[in-house]
């Protein structure tokens, strides 16, 4: 998608073309409702924040100034509404101490992964994910998923890029450590170990 095409939809919704507004629903709203997943993980609340995604994008989209990308914009306002939502539901996550593993830990569990067949190893990591604290889960999502730059994720977040590598590191680690917990059992028994 270039700047230009951007614009362009931009200016088409602007002038009250409302097919043009559906195509920019139908552009980004798999990565939209995806990211409000790993936020907030519930389906029906991930729903519920991704139309007031498009609702809020459709009534703001005259302040769009074009200092980023569009969808780096539509993502920045996804991650706002999630926390808000997060806010007002106070959820506890499991936070899980990464001090104990150590490199090796993580390993084992990257060469664990190769022996899974590959629908298997998708919905395991997917799982996986979804256990993560909800800006761990966003952070890696739009990194991995969504393809960012650290510097992309940065406008999204509002955090700086290195701190954004930083939450990345932290995260991997931490994914890496859920699936040892929640892998491990089943490699065992599938290989009998």
């Amino acid at each position: 998608m270039t700047i230009n095409n951007d614009q362009h939809i931009i200016n088409q919704i602007l002038e009250g073309d409302v097919q043009a507004f559906s195509i920019l629903v139908d552009r980004y709203k798999n990565l939209v409702f995806t990211l409000a997943l790993r936020m907030l993980k519930h389906r029906e609340d991930a729903e519920e924040i991704s139309q007031d995604v498009f609702i809020k994008v459709y009534k703001s989209l005259y302040k769009f100034k074009g200092d980023s990308k569009l969808s780096t914009w539509i993502y920045k306002v996804t991650y706002n509404s999630c926390l808000d939502a997060i806010k007002r539901q106070k959820r506890k996550h499991q936070e899980v101490n990464i001090d104990k593993y150590d490199a090796y830990d993580i390993e084992v569990i990257d060469d664990a992964l190769e022996k899974l067949v590959q629908i298997d190893r998708e919905n395991a990591i997917k799982t996986c994910i979804e256990a993560l604290a909800s800006e761990d889960s966003f952070i890696l999502t739009l990194y991995y998923y969504g393809e960012l730059s650290l510097e992309e994720i940065s406008k999204i977040t509002g955090l700086k890029a290195n701190n954004i590598k930083v939450k990345l590191h932290r995260a991997r680690k931490r994914l890496a450590i859920i699936m040892k917990q929640r892998l491990e059992p089943q490699i065992m028994q599938y290989y009998g170990k």
